[in-house]
Parts: structure tokens; C-alpha cells; sequence
């Protein structure tokens, strides 16, 4: 499998560093969300569900890798934080239980984003940030797992909710379109 490839090296593929925008929102995020479930959708090496698990999120990662999920478990095991990794297949995934917070970095599957939406609870946020085509995509990547541009927003206008920031950045090293939605207070 390509990502067990892709996480065999000791360093980490996309660093230790979490999501820019993830960073820059944590503590908005805090007050934006009734509790403090998080789900961490293709969580790879757990860089993202440790800088949640820091922040007193009990947090959940789903990956296809389980070397990818070994690194994870050993990074929170040294960090003494209390996640839960998990070994998912995302295609047709079911979510089972709901969350405050869901993530989805790095990581397109069309079909998933409803059921992410209504695996959120009521008042729930979903930070999504992933790759947008363009000219400096990163390859080989096939076309159908790129955003297009305009799309994210598109995909979540029609969720009840709102859509707090959503924003393109064509033009960095790796493109991305990024978007923060929270489902309506009152939406089951």
C-alpha cells in the first residue's frame, strides 16, 4: 500500500506541525464547539490529533495505514495524551457516533462529506483543508482526489449551517482550499 510507503521514514511525511489552519483557529474553535469530540479523518501520523489532544480534545483518528496509526499511537504514548487511532477503510464509511469537532485534512472523498456533516452534533464544526487542482499540485495525485476550484464552498452551501470561513490559496508550494463549516445549533 502506497501510504505505508509513504510513513515508513522517521520523520514525519507532512511534519509535526498541525494544519496551518487548524493552528490559527484552535482557540476560536474551543468556543465555537459544544464539547470536545474530535474526529480526525486519514489522521496518517497523528499530527493533527495530537495538537487536538494537547488543546483537552478527546480525539478519535481514522487512517487506512497502520504504520502510519503505529506512529500515531507511539506519539501520543510518549506525549502521555489520551487518542484513539483506528485502522478505517473511508470508502463507504459509516459514522457511528457523533462529534463536536470533525477534521478532514489533506484527504478528498466526495461522497464522505455528508455523513461527516451529520456525524456532527448539533452546534458541531468541520474544518476541512485539502488539495486544490492547479498548476502547482502535487503529483501523481488523480484528478477525482483534487478540488476544484470553487467547489468546497459549493459542496457545503446546500448543509444546514453556516459556512465561518472558506477561503483558496492557488498560488502556494501545494495549493489548497480551505473551509470551516458549523452545522446549525438546532440540526440533528
Amino acid at each position: 500500500m502506497r501510504w505505508n510507503q509513504r510513513y515508513l521514514t522517521e520523520d514525519c511525511l507532512l511534519g509535526e506541525q498541525p494544519s496551518r489552519l487548524l493552528a490559527e483557529w484552535i482557540e476560536k474553535l474551543k468556543l465555537l464547539c459544544p464539547g470536545r469530540r474530535a474526529l480526525d479523518v486519514a489522521c496518517g501520523e497523528g499530527r493533527n490529533s495530537i495538537f487536538l489532544a494537547r488543546h483537552g480534545f478527546a480525539v478519535t483518528g481514522l487512517d487506512i495505514s497502520p504504520v502510519g496509526l503505529a506512529k500515531a499511537r507511539r506519539w501520543a504514548a510518549r506525549e502521555r495524551l489520551a487518542a484513539e487511532f483506528r485502522l478505517i477503510d473511508l470508502e463507504g464509511y459509516r459514522f457511528a457516533e457523533t462529534y463536536d469537532l470533525i477534521l478532514n485534512c489533506n484527504f478528498l472523498l466526495r461522497e464522505l462529506i455528508p455523513r461527516e456533516v451529520a456525524a456532527l452534533v448539533p452546534g458541531g464544526v468541520l474544518l476541512f483543508d485539502t488539495i486544490l487542482a492547479g498548476a502547482n499540485a502535487p503529483v501523481p495525485h488523480r484528478p477525482e482526489y483534487l478540488l476544484q476550484p470553487g467547489e468546497l464552498c459549493r459542496l457545503f452551501t446546500p448543509f444546514p449551517g453556516s459556512i465561518l470561513f472558506c477561503e483558496e490559496f492557488p498560488a502556494d508550494p501545494s495549493p489548497t482550499a480551505k473551509l470551516i463549516f458549523q452545522k446549525r445549533a438546532g440540526e440533528r
